[in-house]
């Protein structure tokens, strides 16, 4: 491995680039399009919601052997977390000999592409899906293509493409072997530097003349360090909030921090009792985690975001950006979900329904931040139940998302724990709404009892997405459904 100062490096079709001289906040579809001319990758709407812009990030494999892409929306990533990476654009598809890519070919047999602007942003995502999956489902097509916005073909020719480019299976994976040893060159240091009196030392990818820095640490050790001695540091995982301030806000933090770097945090411990998700592992995993244990949990996350923004972003960033109507924390606050917090060499555990202090307000202190989720597994006999309510049925923000979990013993709820979004400043329990299903048969609850509750829990407000009549009338509508259902045995 070889080391440049302050010059983010990437590998892009079989050749190094190294960007010097470029802002913190420079976005990967800026440079793109700016300082390489791949103008195939567009602009739509910069804040990662139209999929103009996708191009597909690679990184080694655990055995260094392949490269694993993932789909992202290129317009709210930024270029300094791409140091150490490989990327691949709509023009790296094209042979050697100039034949367009099984995906392209088959857009344009089937008339998938109109006026063309969104098209280089379906086929990356369709390429992406195709690297892993030589035969998906339509379903599985139609996820993919979640976050791809087109406003003249309709979708029709554009899945029936990926049907069709899926018979041409040979051709489908990317002919990137040579970017392997470049990628083992350019890696990044797996050991943090020290000093001559044994202190560590982050190394900047970028540091400014006025000593601001975007800092790609790779321990554990080396983020709480630099956290101590740079509190008011940003934290950047999936970018998904980030990259919006940068875009919409001109935000232009002194101090950034991107974490995915750091192995300890990607990953995922399993004890007989939970899972400790660490902070860099993304929606995408989780989802793949809970699917088969809390399938409503799934069915939210799939229902989150598009794959490139779920493969990016971050469970602990959901919940360090404490927005209300974030869709996961109602999920995991039913579920008993703690947080480990970290500052410096100490930890402490604290239960997620305590981590809200406000709106956008919790219990971190300065320099501490979320190392690892513990997901509870689940218990005999325990019923999980949840669903997010919004305009759109995809990729939207919430009105409300309601989670429950309980128990039925000789018929009535037990052990009952019940979270909201969208009803307060920040997501939270509803402990009168569980004392009024506690020890009750379902059919014994009764809708005015949850009505008052919910007017005595929540302050009523009225906003873009609903009115209160309406979120308070769904919040009770949803509980009803949740305990109706015969989905559980009895302890």
């Amino acid at each position: 491995m070889t080391q440049v100062t302050n010059t983010v490096r990437f590998v892009l079709d079989g050749r190094i680039v190294e960007a010097q001289g470029v802002r913190r906040t420079t976005t990967v579809l800026d440079y793109l399009r700016e300082d390489l001319h791949r103008t195939g990758t567009k602009e739509g709407c910069a804040e990662g919601d139209c999929g103009a812009c996708v191009v597909m990030v690679g990184e080694l494999n655990p055995e260094g052997t392949a490269i694993h892409y993932v789909a992202v929306n290129s317009c709210i990533q930024l270029l300094p977390s791409l140091d150490g990476k490989s990327v691949k654009t709509v023009e790296s598809l094209k042979d050697a000999n100039g034949a367009l890519h099984p995906v392209q070919q088959a857009m344009v047999d089937c008339h998938g592409s109109q006026c063309g602007f969104c098209t280089p942003g379906i086929v990356m995502s369709l390429v992406n899906l195709v690297q892993t999956n030589t035969s998906p489902s339509r379903q599985q097509i139609n996820d993919a293509l979640s976050g791809n916005l087109c406003r003249c073909t309709g979708y029709k020719p554009i899945v029936d493409a990926a049907v069709q480019a899926c018979s041409h299976k040979p051709a489908l994976k990317l002919q990137d072997q040579a970017d392997v040893p470049l990628l083992k060159e350019i890696a990044r240091a797996k050991s943090p530097t020290l000093s001559l009196d044994g202190e560590i030392i982050v190394q900047p990818v970028v540091r400014t003349r006025k000593g601001n820095e975007f800092v790609s640490p790779a321990t554990l050790g080396e983020v709480a360090d630099y956290l101590v001695k740079n509190p008011q540091t940003t934290l950047l995982a999936g970018s998904t909030e980030i990259g919006l301030q940068v875009n919409k806000q001109f935000s232009r933090p002194e101090h950034i921090m991107y974490l995915g770097n750091v192995r300890e945090l990607r990953e995922v411990q399993e004890s007989p009792k939970a899972w400790r998700i660490g902070a860099m592992v993304s929606l995408e995993e989780v989802l793949a985690l809970t699917r088969s244990v809390y399938p409503d949990f799934a069915e939210v996350l799939r229902r989150f975001g598009s794959p490139p923004i779920r493969s990016t972003a971050t469970l602990a960033g959901n919940i360090a950006n404490g927005s209300p109507i974030g869709d996961s924390m109602p999920c995991l606050m039913a579920l008993g979900a703690d947080l480990i917090l970290r500052r410096g060499n100490k930890t402490r555990t604290v239960a997620l329904d305590q981590f809200y202090t406000g709106q956008k307000q919790n219990v971190l202190q300065p320099g501490e931040f979320i190392e690892a989720i513990e997901l509870p597994k689940p218990q005999p006999g325990q019923v999980f139940r949840a669903h997010k309510v919004s305009k759109r049925f995809e990729q939207d923000i919430s009105a409300t998302c309601a989670a429950i979990t309980y128990t039925l013993a000789q018929g009535k709820l037990t052990q009952v724990r019940l979270a909201y979004n969208g009803l307060a400043p920040s997501p939270c329990r509803a402990p009168k709404l569980e004392a009024v299903l506690e020890g009750k048969r379902p059919s014994e609850v009764k809708a005015a009892d949850l009505d008052a509750a919910i007017a005595a829990s929540f302050t009523a407000r009225d906003g873009l997405r609903a009115t209160w009549t309406y979120r308070a009338l769904v919040a009770r509508n949803l509980v009803l459904d949740f305990i109706e259902e015969p989905v559980a045995q009895e302890a």
